[in-house]
């Protein structure tokens, strides 16, 4: 790190749980984004500011008035450019360090499979359970650990899905494949502002936490907010040794 890095990164170099050698960490780590909305915006923000050496931001959408209310990387100004890109320069103004690499398109199998192979972390910032499933197919197929949140109404949840350790769950353990939900969207359902950075922030710090070598305690437990009382449940969650996604692992198939 050179001097300005040393006085960016002060406040974190201060804490002994993080130190010059966590800071470091970050700065060589590289973090996938999948969705630059509700949930994305605070995710980038956070990792870039705090110096996340690569983020990579992947969206298809573009930035819509109706996104502002929650959506705080956009501005008014970007209203109907990729959201991707809005997000880019939203970190550039905090923090010129991080390279950001954009990706104006949907999240299908065969992009997933190329940009997670690369990430150190990644984080599903999505809204729908198909694309949720196959990043979280690509996160085990790589080993990767994957930060998870969701949030609609005044409901979000959180978890992280670290499938390196054997013992540890996936996304299809918990939420089959096989049994969609019905789909349910703010745009038709609503969702309270502020539960958006709520979770994502969440999301962020279980992100640092594990670039840095700190380590996450969230893997094996999923968070559930409820957000008219601010109340947080936390459920232990286990693997399914017939999941089909992540079952085969101690069989050696």
């Amino acid at each position: 790190m050179d001097d300005q890095q040393l006085l960016r990164y002060s406040r974190h170099i201060l804490l002994e749980e993080l130190g010059i050698e966590g800071q470091e960490k970050l700065l060589g780590s590289h973090a996938l984004v999948i969705g630059a909305g509700g949930l994305g915006s605070p995710v980038a923000l956070y990792l870039g500011s705090a110096g996340v050496g690569r983020i990579t931001v992947v969206d298809h959408d573009t930035v819509d008035a109706t996104n502002l209310q929650r959506q705080i990387a956009h501005t008014l100004d970007r209203v109907g450019q990729p959201k991707a890109e809005s997000v880019r320069t939203a970190i550039a103004q905090i923090n010129p360090d991080p390279v950001v690499n954009v990706i104006n398109q949907r999240a299908d199998e065969a992009l997933l499979d190329a940009l997670v192979a690369e990430a150190d972390v990644v984080l599903d910032c999505t809204d729908n359970f198909a694309t949720r499933q196959a990043v979280n197919a690509a996160c085990v197929r790589h080993g990767k650990p994957l930060v998870s949140g969701a949030a609609i109404r005044m409901d979000g949840q959180v978890s992280v899905y670290d499938t390196r350790d054997e013992k540890e769950p996936c996304y299809a353990c918990i939420f089959p494949a096989d049994q969609m939900p019905e789909e349910t969207r703010c745009a038709t359902l609503g969702v309270f502002a502020p539960l958006v950075g709520i979770i994502g922030t969440v999301q962020a710090a279980e992100a640092l936490k594990i670039l840095s070598g700190m380590g996450s305690q969230l893997a094996g437990r999923l968070l559930m907010l409820d957000g008219r009382a601010l109340c947080w449940t936390d459920i232990r969650i286990q693997r399914d040794p017939a999941c089909p996604v992540c079952g085969t692992r101690c069989t050696g198939a």
